[in-house]
């Protein structure tokens, strides 16, 4: 009866649909069954499993077995005396119920595994399939992974290679995939001649739909150096490259490019590989149809990269490739390419340049805003490579609008590569230019507050090279990175390498906050205009723009010291004349304009002093042929144009020049009288043959300029401070123009002397001292003692008297000097 029962329910339960397992479990058959599978009569037993076993498919009933704890009753069906119909309902319930990991736990530690093992040499079959199909369900477990071993399961596992069935074969292949990631279990493969069948198997035609797994376990043999050598001595591995290339099945291809990537991780093996020409096999596989063949055929290039001779071979014929791969549509395949090309183009300038030939680097900028981080990351990185060769950096454009965007990533990898693109590139003004523009010198500033030590390493790296010309490191500074670098400069373990170098060199290329902040000039800072001393600021406090400072009202705090003497360049129209208005002139701005080639005599540089033709140098011209010079038409303007232009002012309507004027950029004031000192002094200083008397000179003509010498003791009837007040009243302005100064103190003096000795090739530092003193220090060899001749002193520092007795020189350090330093 219960026999009959159990066969009505077994043929209910075995129907395809779910829907009778389902039936049956809500009409309470599983207890009942549970009960029945260790009944004494064997027959009993045997249907009873068989109904565990169909039923055993459906989810829910897995669940309610689990409840039960049933592992262990159909553990004990595995036994040898059972009938094979036992074994195989039995196994067949143990690979539905290792699908869920508490239940792989259960049959695991439940002795479950070497029963398992014994029926892979069952002559059913079916129980064969069922057992192979368990294990590979519970080797996904480590713990399971070692038994396996230790239960010398491999031999029984190969026997199944050859089995006459499809299904068995794959599950042991499915099988020998996962075990074959632990090396003890593939050196056992290889004692077990396991290679050997597995290569049978890839040179069956009939048996292609088992290639793909058999070449995942290859992949994991060839990981060992033993596996490869043994593979190529017995001429495996030319077999494998030319199977990879010949198949036109795309997973094997994808995998067999897979098995030589785990493979190239070993250096020997890369050796191996290089001698077998893998490089002619993975360029092949580039050119598939398929994109996962081409994103593990770049991903198997990027580990063969390691190999130096590789990374040659691939450069001629695979870079045009892989640079073509930046543009698939395919995700993955642009990010294996870009890490290909990375890779390629680390420390080899040849494949740099192959990219550039290859027409890479627009694929790589637009690549630097695709979808994964990875690929930004290494489009990044491969313009960087390309960018320490400078003619290959001078042919890439656009890169700083692309980069600002990863700047601006979330991943620490991306915002490394990106700033380290910064600093490539940054080297030239024009690619600063565009990052500034492009408005990247914001989040590149950001990087610096990062907790990742690479991160803000890079940034520190990028500032210091952006830091070069005098706008973007104004710019820097007003977005925080001087506060930022100078607290990282503070910390042990945030500080390094670059931080320091950033931070003198963003003052370096910022000298109006360098002097308001550090107090001090060296004779390297040269000034050049646009140069404003506010005064001291303690260390922290944003120094303000000179147009910001400008626009303020009038107040009681310390005037704000220009130097400028450089006329504004714009073109003759109706927009030049109103910027003569804006600048307080009424003259036209033809009669102060000067074309680049006139205004080169105006201003006399050190380096820049030559001979005109006549044999004249420019220092030797008078301030009135200068002038002359300055009121010279504009090229390519008539004379007879000058009236009419004049005409169009002031006849324009005053709303019309509002509007010019509010297109026009903010510039600072012209100072003339600053230009006449630089020329006046250049004429006087430079025929001078030492400079000690350049010096004096140099002294004498600025304490002359600035209110002659002072009485020591009558210092304080020295009206200064009322003669800078009147001239700021005058200009309705906390700016005051340098040359306006004609009652100058300690630190007026000083910086006149500084920015006259710039212009003029003599080297003086300026330091900022308490109490409104500043002094200049000048280093001078001095002359040898009496009666030696040919004898070479060091040079001695010495402090420029500028007040008391002009051109007096001090040496450092004596009494005198440090009297007038701090007295």
């Amino acid at each position: 009866m219960r026999t009959t029962s159990l066969n009505h329910c077994y043929m209910f339960g075995n129907q395809t649909s779910d829907e009778n397992k389902v039936t049956l479990l809500s009409l309470g058959a599983v207890e009942p069954l549970f009960k029945l599978v260790s009944h004494e009569d064997p027959l009993v037993r045997r249907n009873a499993i068989m109904v565990f076993g169909i039923m055993a498919s459906n989810n829910d009933v897995r669940k309610l077995l689990r409840e039960l704890d049933v592992t262990n009753s159909v553990i004990a069906r595995l036994a040898p005396e059972e009938d094979i119909v036992v074994h195989e309902f039995a196994s067949l319930c143990l690979a539905h119920m290792a699908v869920e990991y508490t239940s792989k736990v259960q049959i695991f530690e439940q002795g479950g595994l070497e029963p398992l093992i014994r029926l892979l040499s069952s002559p059913d079959p079916d129980v064969k399939k069922n057992s192979v199909e368990c294990i590979y369900h519970l080797v996904q477990d480590f713990q399971s992974r070692a038994a396996v071993r230790e239960l010398n399961a491999i031999p029984a596992l190969l026997e199944l290679l050859k089995s006459e069935y499809p299904v068995v074969q794959l599950l042991a292949l499915k099988t020998f995939g996962v075990i074959s990631n632990d090396r003890e279990t593939r050196i056992i493969l290889r004692e077990n001649l396991g290679l050997e069948h597995l290569f049978k198997i890839l040179e069956t035609k009939e048996f292609n739909d088992l290639h793909v797994e058999a070449l995942a376990v290859v992949a994991n043999c060839l990981e060992d150096v033993d596996t490869m050598q043994l593979i190529q001595q017995t001429g495996g591995l030319k077999k494998l490259l030319s199977f990879a290339e010949m198949t036109t099945i795309p997973d094997i291809q994808k995998n067999a490019a897979k098995a030589i990537t785990k493979a190239a991780y070993d250096p020997e093996n890369r050796k191996i590989l290089h001698e077998e020409e893998i490089e002619k096999c993975l360029i092949t596989l580039l050119g598939t149809d398929n994109d996962g063949a081409k994103a593990a055929a770049s991903q198997a290039i990027s580990a063969m990269c390691e190999n130096l001779a590789s990374k040659d071979a691939f450069g001629i014929q695979g870079i045009p490739q892989l640079v073509q791969l930046l543009s698939s549509e395919n995700e993955e395949v642009k990010e294996a390419a870009a890490i290909a090309l990375a890779n390629l183009t680390t420390g080899s300038p040849s494949n740099a340049s192959a990219v550039a030939e290859a027409e890479g680097i627009e694929p790589l900028i637009n690549v630097l805003s695709a979808k994964r981080d990875g690929t930004v990351a290494n489009a990044a990185a491969v313009l960087t490579n390309m960018a320490m060769q400078e003619p290959l950096r001078l042919s890439i454009h656009g890169v700083m609008n692309a980069i600002v965007e990863p700047l601006q990533s979330t991943n620490s990898l991306v915002q490394s590569k990106a700033a380290l693109t910064v600093a490539a590139l940054g080297c030239d003004a024009d690619a600063r230019t565009e990052l500034r523009i492009a408005s990247g010198l914001e989040p590149l500033v950001k990087l610096l507050h990062s907790k990742n030590d690479e991160v803000r390493r890079n940034a520190c790296w990028a500032v210091m090279v952006c830091a070069s010309d005098e706008l973007t490191a104004v710019e820097l500074c007003r977005l925080g990175a001087l506060d930022i670098l100078e607290e990282i400069n503070l910390s042990t373990g945030r500080k390094n390498n670059f931080s320091e170098g950033a931070l003198d060199k963003l003052l370096d290329n910022n000298l109006s906050q360098k002097y308001s902040q550090m107090g001090y000039l060296s004779s390297s800072n040269i000034i050049t205009d646009g140069f404003y001393d506010y005064g001291q600021v303690k260390p922290g406090v944003k120094l303000l723009s000179l147009e910001e400072l400008s626009i303020q009202e009038l107040n009681d705090h310390r005037a704000i010291i220009l130097v400028n003497a450089k006329l504004p360049e714009v073109s003759l129209s109706a927009e030049d004349k109103s910027q003569d208005l804006y600048y307080g002139r009424t003259t036209s701005s033809s009669s102060i304009r000067k074309s680049s080639k006139e205004r080169t005599s105006a201003v006399v540089s050190p380096v820049e002093e030559k001979q005109d033709s006549s044999g004249r140098s420019p220092s030797s011209l008078s301030k009135s042929s200068t002038r002359e010079k300055g009121s010279r038409k504009g090229k390519g303007k008539k004379e007879e144009d000058k009236p009419k232009e004049e005409e169009e002012l002031q006849t324009m309507p005053k709303v019309q020049q509002e509007v010019i004027f509010e297109k026009l950029p903010w510039l600072p004031p012209f100072d003339s009288i600053l230009l006449d000192y630089i020329i006046d002094a250049s004429k006087i200083i430079l025929p001078l043959t030492t400079t000690k008397e350049q010096v004096v000179a140099l002294a004498l003509f600025v304490a002359d300029k600035m209110g002659g010498p002072i009485e020591r003791d009558k210092l304080h009837e020295f009206s200064w401070e009322l003669h800078i007040s009147e001239i700021e009243f005058e200009l309705k302005c906390n700016v005051v123009p340098i040359g306006k100064i004609k009652k100058g103190t300690f630190y007026h003096r000083a910086l006149l002397f500084k920015v006259i000795a710039d212009r003029i090739g003599i080297g003086c530092s300026l330091v900022r001292g308490e109490y409104g003193r500043a002094w200049n220090e000048v280093k001078l060899v001095d002359d040898s003692p009496q009666g030696i001749t040919g004898l070479l002193l060091p040079p001695q520092m010495y402090i420029v008297d500028l007040m008391y007795q002009p051109g007096c020189l001090m040496k450092q350090g004596s009494a005198e000097a440090d009297h007038y330093q701090r007295i």
